[in-house]
């Protein structure tokens, strides 16, 4: 029951925590900075909760997002997801790994992970979703086109090793209090 409660408790935290981060950074208009948090925080997740908390992030903030008014259309929202649980099942196992050293795990963890979430997302959403499921006027489509293309190479990987920084110390953070 304790492990419940203290699951919930975080998974919660840590997704309104990225919520709001997406309220605020979005204000700015700068994908790059909204990325980044956002990739932080699903890291983060995986990284410090565990795969269940790292996944539930993952799916639920992009429908929350899109419900507060910051997020994409709603036919985008499955590629978002799928983007996000990639790089957070990619954390968790290569991030984990004991077959190398910690911080080497983590710099292959980024540099799969970004690449796997900029590919679900450009084939998704710039491949798929633009051309055959949605019926955007090209300068719209060109827009959605270059947020979901390299932007998002630079947001995985910024976010990465933002959170390669920050994990010795919110590991030991979380530690503390199990």
């Amino acid at each position: 029951m304790k492990n419940n409660i203290l699951w919930i408790t975080r998974t919660a935290v840590l997704t309104a925590l990225l919520i709001v981060m997406q309220t605020v950074t979005s204000a700015f208009g700068n994908t790059l900075v909204t990325g980044s948090i956002v990739n932080l925080i699903l890291i983060i997740s995986v990284m410090t909760c565990g795969l269940s908390t790292g996944l539930t992030v993952a799916v639920v903030s992009p429908m929350c997002a899109k419900l507060l008014g910051i997020g994409p259309l709603w036919s985008l929202i499955p590629f978002i997801i799928a983007g996000n649980i990639i790089l957070v099942i990619i954390w968790y196992f290569i991030g984990n790994s004991k077959i190398w050293k910690k911080n080497f795990s983590y710099i292959i963890a980024l540099v799969i992970a970004a690449l796997s979430k900029f590919l679900i997302l450009y084939l998704g959403i710039v491949q798929i979703a633009i051309p055959i499921l949605l019926n955007l006027p090209k300068p719209q489509a060109t827009i959605i086109s270059n947020m979901f293309s390299i932007p998002q190479l630079f947001t995985a990987l910024l976010g990465g090793i933002l959170a390669i920084i920050a994990l010795p110390f919110l590991k030991r953070s979380v530690k503390a209090y199990q």
